[in-house]
């Protein structure tokens, strides 16, 4: 958000409730037009290609496999992009951008790797039980490969604050895509659910070789220390846990929900879901996705002072000075979360009144309009639990963000199941409940930590090197090899 913070500190400082939606609104589109792009693409694809003339079995084919597509391409991601970050981050705080580039191939390598061990078994099945066609399986794969890669590569455009330039590249890749969907549907004469997956899976590659493309403009210089980077994952494994988590619980309770009997699809012995909760947990998210967006700007642009201020008084302040520093630092902590619920509020009550006003007119009635608020509410409270991960991170608590996205995640799954056998309107407490259950953990968390803060900083250091080599030999003195080298003199003395 730094790319976009003097813009925010502009419109933040008339601190009018107008300039501060405005300015929530602003930083929701820089950093969420990517999605917006894309979602607008495919409904323009939907109308100008007769989306609805298709039978229902290629329509629902078309949207199971979108819907797997962007899921699971979120999830192989997860596990690498905070170790990734963190390493990145660290090398630039050295000026060793010459280590960035084996970072960003070790990084892809991986994440292709587990996306590929997961995607070819499920597309192999998809082709030899589900009966797809080959054609589709083998675009479907890419697509999913493509965007795994657009998700990846956006990371490192992130670090360096290159936000307008991501929503840039999404912007030519959709446009792309949507010409070729016309060209494959209205000149070539490829079916209406092809024409738009082929050109989508296109759109993607190109995004991502134009975000490789840019980035490649910033790190230009190869260390080769690729080793250093795995090591990283070692060091810093609980970050793995903590992402890779945190993203689960955002489409656990859709998991469970699929296996629902009465609601569940299954299309061609493959692909299982359920379209009135799906449905529903996509508003829900939509709703309050500003709030993360929101708390990201104001760290940027407020706590990361406060916070920098704090640690230079511990390098070379009094007692007194870093006392001081804690407490404001803490009080402005506490303030931002305040704040960030506040105004996440508002904005979700006027969202959730738009939705319920308007979603009917436009045929969202029935069983999803009943899911929607219950997962609405479950939706505030995640948002917020992920800028509370953010600060127990902010402070190196790595085993505390671990916990509670490990929290998060059990606690939705087991309520969740619990939910399918009650009134529809409360399909949606389990993530509700594990939201609430793991916000408590974690805010119980920060507060622990900051009591104990001087421990943590000051007595956790060392005062010699940490190095990664064979141990010396233990033995340090042989008195008998001492003694033999004595009598060898002595002879040799008396010779």
């Amino acid at each position: 958000m730094a790319g976009i913070g003097i813009r925010l500190n502009r419109i933040f400082k008339r601190h009018t409730l107008v300039f501060t939606l405005y300015g929530s609104g602003y930083s929701m589109l820089a950093t969420v037009t990517p999605m917006l792009v894309v979602i607008g693409t495919m409904l323009l694809m939907y109308i100008c290609l007769g989306f609805e003339s298709v039978r229902y079995y290629d329509r629902e084919l078309f949207s199971c496999t979108i819907l797997y597509v962007f899921i699971f391409s979120l999830l192989t991601a997860s596990p690498f992009n905070s170790v990734l970050s963190k390493y990145v981050g660290d090398r630039i705080f050295e000026e060793r951008y010459e280590d960035i580039l084996p970072c960003i191939y070790v990084g892809m390598a991986l994440n292709m790797g587990l996306a590929a061990l997961i995607g070819i078994p499920f597309h192999i099945w998809a082709y030899v039980v589900g009966e797809i066609p080959l054609y589709w399986i083998c675009t479907s794969f890419c697509a999913f490969i493509g965007l795994g890669l657009c998700f990846y590569q956006m990371l490192y455009l992130s670090i360096v604050k290159a936000y307008k330039k991501i929503s840039f590249f999404f912007a030519i890749g959709m446009v792309i895509c949507f010409i070729l969907s016309l060209l494959f549907r209205f000149v070539i004469g490829m079916t209406i659910t092809y024409s738009m997956l082929l050109s989508m899976t296109i759109g993607f590659f190109l995004i991502a070789c134009l975000e490789y493309g840019y980035t490649k403009t910033y790190f230009h210089e190869n260390s080769h220390h690729y080793r250093e980077v795995l090591g990283y994952f070692r060091i810093y494994w609980k970050l793995i846990f903590t992402n890779f988590f945190y993203i689960l619980g955002l489409f656990i309770h859709n998991f469970v929900f699929w296996t629902k009997e009465d609601m569940r699809m299954v299309l061609a012995n493959t692909y299982v879901c359920n379209q009135p909760y799906d449905m529903a947990s996509c508003i829900a998210m939509f709703t309050n996705l500003s709030a993360s967006v929101i708390f990201i700007a104001y760290v940027e642009m407020h706590f990361h002072e406060r916070y920098q201020e704090y640690t230079e008084s511990v390098l070379g302040g009094r007692l007194k000075d870093i006392e001081k520093a804690k407490a404001r630092m803490f009080r402005l902590m506490g303030d931002q979360l305040m704040r960030v619920t506040q105004l996440q509020y508002i904005i979700s009550v006027v969202l959730f009144l738009l939705c319920i006003i308007l979603l009917p007119r436009i045929g969202m009635t029935g069983l999803v309009m009943s899911i929607y608020p219950c997962l609405a509410a479950g939706y505030f409270v995640l948002f917020l639990l992920y800028t509370i991960i953010l600060f127990l991170q902010y402070f190196n608590d790595l085993t505390g963000s671990a916990l509670t996205s490990l929290i998060f995640v059990v606690i939705t799954g087991i309520v969740s199941v619990f939910a399918k056998g009650f009134q529809d309107y409360w399909y949606g407490i389990g993530v509700f409940v594990g939201s609430i259950v793991a916000w408590s953990f974690a805010y119980m968390r920060m507060r622990w930590l900051e009591n104990h803060l001087d421990e943590h900083i000051f007595c956790r250091g060392t005062l010699l090197d940490r190095k990664n080599e064979p141990m010396p030999d233990a033995k340090v003195y042989d008195l008998r090899e001492k003694r033999r080298a004595q009598q060898e003199k002595k002879g040799e003395a008396h010779a």
